[in-house]
C-alpha cells in the first residue's frame, strides 16, 4: 500500500515506524521532551518547603521541590557522587535536606552539598559546584514547567506562542484565571499507545460522531467532524437545550466570573506542544499532561479545576467530571486500538488525513523538523 500519489483532498501521515521504533522514540525524548518546556507538576502539589515530586522528563528523572524561600526548584534526580537516585518515591516531604540513600551525600533545598561522610577531609570540594544540577523552571497556569536544555527556548515564543496561534491572543486564556482555580479531581490514565496518537486524536473531531455520543450532545457542531482547534479563536457552542458542560447537559457549577460574554456557553481547546492539552468551559478548566514513558506507553494526568469555593464547599462536580472522563476513556481506547496496527506492513508508509484533519499534517511536519528529517 502506498500513499505517495494522493488525490488533492488527502494528505499523507507519518509512516508507521514513527509510532513503533524505539530509536525514533529515543530521538524524540532527546530533541523534543528534553529540549522544550515541559509541564511537570501542579504547583499546589508542593504546598510547603521540603515537599517534592519526581517526574520523568524524556529519559531523565527530575526532582521538583519547594525551597526554604518558597520558590520552586528543579534538579536532576542524580547524586553528584556516584550517580544514585536521590529520591525514589514519586512524592514526599523532607524537613531540611535531601540525602542520597547510597553514601549519604546530603543537599539542601537549594541543591547545595551540605554534608557527606568525611567531608571535612575534602576541603577543596566546592559545595556549590558539586551540588545538585539545576533545571530551568517557570511557573504558569498554576503549574511548574521545566526545561532541560542548556539554553531553554523562549517561553513566550514557544508555550505562549501556541496559545496565540490557537486563540489569537493570550488574554483570552488569562480570562479564566487558571492559576487561581482549585483542583477538584485528578484522574491518571495509563495508555498503551504512542504519545503522538494521543495528540493527533485530541486535535481532530472527525471521530467525534463515532465514539463521543455524550460530547456531541453537548457540542452538536462536533458531529460535523471539525474540531474547535481547526479554526483560530473558535469555541464550540453548547447545544440550544444544554445548560452546562456535564455528562447529561444539566446545569454546571459556578461560572468563572472573569470570562467574557463571548466565552460563555462555549468550549475551547488548545494543544501546547509537546505534551499539554488545555480545555476551557465557563465553569471549569481541564488540563491534560502527557508523560511518554515508552514508544507504546503514555501516562496522562488529567486535572479538573474549579473556582476555589466550589471545591471548598464540596459542591457536586461528578456530572462535570464524568463528561470528559468518558471522552478520555473513549479516546484512549481508540488510541490503544490503533497502536498495534502501526507495526502492520500495510501501514509502513502511513495512512491519510482527510480535509478536516489537515492541521494534523502541520503537527507531523513539526515532528519531522524536530527530528531533523
Amino acid at each position: 500500500m502506498s500513499t505517495t500519489s494522493l488525490p488533492p483532498s488527502l494528505m499523507a501521515t507519518l509512516p508507521g515506524e514513527h509510532y513503533t521504533d524505539a530509536q525514533v522514540f529515543a530521538l524524540e525524548q532527546k530533541r523534543i521532551f528534553e529540549s522544550m518546556w515541559f509541564c511537570a507538576v501542579r504547583a499546589a502539589d508542593l504546598p510547603k518547603p521540603g515537599a517534592f515530586k519526581t517526574v520523568q522528563v524524556g529519559s531523565e528523572s527530575i526532582l521538583v521541590t519547594r525551597a526554604r524561600d518558597n520558590s520552586i526548584r528543579a534538579f536532576y534526580n542524580v547524586c553528584r557522587h556516584r550517580g544514585a537516585r536521590i529520591c525514589t518515591e514519586e512524592s514526599g516531604e523532607v524537613k531540611r535536606a535531601f540525602q542520597c540513600p547510597y553514601h549519604a551525600w546530603t543537599y539542601d533545598l537549594e541543591g547545595k552539598l551540605i554534608a557527606a561522610p568525611n567531608l571535612t577531609k575534602m576541603p577543596d570540594l566546592d559545595r556549590v559546584e558539586y551540588g545538585l544540577v539545576n533545571v530551568a523552571v517557570r511557573e504558569w497556569l498554576g503549574y511548574v514547567w521545566v526545561c532541560l536544555a542548556d539554553e531553554p527556548p523562549s517561553f513566550e515564543d514557544t508555550v505562549l506562542g501556541e496559545v496565540r496561534t490557537r486563540l489569537g491572543d493570550v488574554a483570552s486564556l488569562d480570562n479564566y484565571g487558571v492559576e487561581n482555580l482549585a483542583l477538584g479531581r485528578r484522574i491518571v490514565y495509563d495508555v498503551k499507545a504512542n504519545w503522538k496518537l494521543i495528540v493527533e486524536n485530541f486535535m481532530e473531531c472527525y471521530h467525534c460522531a463515532t465514539i463521543h455520543p455524550e460530547l456531541t450532545e453537548v457540542l452538536p457542531e462536533f458531529a460535523d467532524g471539525y474540531a474547535a482547534q481547526y479554526y483560530v479563536g473558535h469555541g464550540a457552542l453548547f447545544g440550544e437545550d444544554v445548560q452546562g458542560f456535564t455528562v447529561d447537559g444539566s446545569e454546571g457549577l459556578d461560572r468563572i466570573p472573569t470570562i467574557s460574554e463571548d466565552q460563555d456557553r462555549r468550549y475551547y481547546a488548545i494543544t501546547i506542544k509537546p505534551q499539554v492539552f488545555v480545555n476551557m468551559v465557563p465553569d471549569h478548566v481541564i488540563i491534560h499532561r502527557m508523560f511518554p514513558l515508552a514508544v507504546d506507553r503514555t501516562v496522562v494526568e488529567c486535572d479538573w479545576l474549579y473556582l476555589p469555593e466550589v471545591v471548598a464547599e464540596g459542591k457536586d462536580i461528578s456530572r462535570s467530571v464524568e463528561l470528559f472522563h468518558r471522552v478520555n476513556e473513549q479516546d484512549f481506547e481508540a488510541c490503544e486500538r490503533t497502536q498495534p496496527s502501526m507495526s502492520s506492513r500495510t501501514y509502513a508508509k502511513g495512512g491519510v488525513l482527510v480535509p478536516s484533519e489537515h492541521h494534523i499534517g502541520l503537527f507531523h511536519d513539526w515532528v519531522r523538523g524536530k527530528l531533523g528529517e
